[in-house]
């Protein structure tokens, strides 16, 4: 065969796949889209990506939840008006506590990584839009790194179910996470030192803290199943911030669990 014949062989060759590919991708869209019509959070119906293969070794796995505060969670939160019907179509605020519950019905090291502004955050030079807007609100205010004078029942509190878990003296409370991830933060070495390499990722919120925290997490070497009704995010005119959030754990973390799970994988041992 000639060259030129070669070389239309395998030309038409990779047309061909490119044509069947798009028509795969077609396909797949096409039920993404008509299952999107009725739960725009449901798992697609032809997932393209591969299966998670995540499976747990409790000895050496952490419950990290982050930002278990009023401000995201209560009602009474400087938040609730943009965030407050995504926690509560998740179930977000029951779904963190049973995680609680079976992971110390466990033993299980559990971490929480808050945020706190102090005063001299106030001062910051530049901001990114949501940075803007959570110190104009005054989220997640506190009076000093050292002074917990007005702390209890604030907005930077934990919110009040969740304190017999948090304040057991068992669960790590990390340094603060100043925007979003835990770059900043000592969560690293708390689960480094525990021995920790698995994680499973809830808290608030979806697609700022939680899925900066998988991502560094991640960047760090740790096999990460995000919780995904066990999180929640604001809906605003620029987006909403659960389903951005869904997309990018779909593509990115080890696994995407629901609570159900997560408590029936536990319970397992």
């Amino acid at each position: 065969m000639s060259d030129d014949h070669s070389h239309m062989s395998r030309r038409d060759a990779l047309r061909g796949g490119i044509v069947a590919g798009a028509a795969a991708a077609a396909t797949v869209a096409g039920a993404t889209a008509a299952n999107a019509q009725t739960d725009p959070y449901a798992d697609p119906a032809e997932p393209a990506l591969p299966p998670s293969n995540m499976k747990l070794d409790l000895s050496r796995t952490a419950l990290v939840v982050t930002d278990p505060q009023n401000d995201f969670l209560s009602p009474d939160g400087v938040t609730w008006g943009v965030v407050g019907e995504s926690v509560t179509k998740h179930n977000t605020v029951n779904n963190i506590e049973r995680l609680f519950q079976a992971a110390k019905a466990q033993d299980l090291t559990v971490a929480v990584s808050p945020h706190y502004y102090y005063p001299t955050d106030h001062g910051w030079k530049f901001e990114g839009a949501l940075e803007k807007l959570m110190h104009k609100i005054g989220m997640f205010d506190r009076e000093g790194p050292l002074n917990v004078d007005t702390f209890e029942g604030s907005g930077a509190d934990w919110l009040e179910q969740y304190k017999p878990y948090i304040n057991d003296g068992k669960t790590i409370v990390t340094s603060p996470h100043k925007v979003y991830g835990n770059e900043s933060n000592d969560l690293t070495l708390q689960l480094r030192k525990q021995g920790v390499d698995q994680i499973i990722l809830a808290g608030m919120s979806a697609n700022l803290c939680t899925e900066s925290h998988m991502r560094e997490l991640i960047e760090q070497g740790f096999e990460v199943a995000v919780v995904k009704d066990a999180t929640a995010a604001a809906m605003l005119p620029e987006g909403d911030g659960y389903l951005a959030a869904l997309t990018n754990f779909r593509y990115i973390a080890n696994a995407v669990w629901t609570t159900d799970e997560v408590v029936e994988l536990l319970a397992a041992g």
